[in-house]
C-alpha cells in the first residue's frame, strides 16, 4: 500500500455524548470506513490486516494463462 499516512480525523455530530476515540496506537495502523452498507474497524498490526476484529487473509493470486 503507498497511501500517505494522514493524520486521524473524527467526524461525528456537534452535540454527541460520545467521548473521542484514540486511533494512535505504537505498531498498529487504524482506519475507520463510514460507507452505505455500514462502518467498519480496519487495522493493521505486524502485516496482518482486520476488519472489526476479524483477521483477513489475502486472496490467491490469479493464474496467468501463457
Amino acid at each position: 500500500m503507498n497511501a500517505p499516512l494522514l493524520p486521524q480525523i473524527l467526524l461525528r455530530q456537534d452535540r454527541s455524548p460520545q467521548t473521542d476515540l484514540d486511533l494512535a496506537t505504537e505498531g498498529v495502523l487504524r482506519y475507520v470506513w463510514c460507507s452505505e452498507w455500514g462502518d467498519m474497524l480496519i487495522e493493521a498490526r505486524d502485516g496482518v490486516v482486520y476488519v472489526n476484529g476479524q483477521r483477513v487473509d489475502a486472496a490467491p493470486a490469479p493464474k496467468v494463462r501463457g
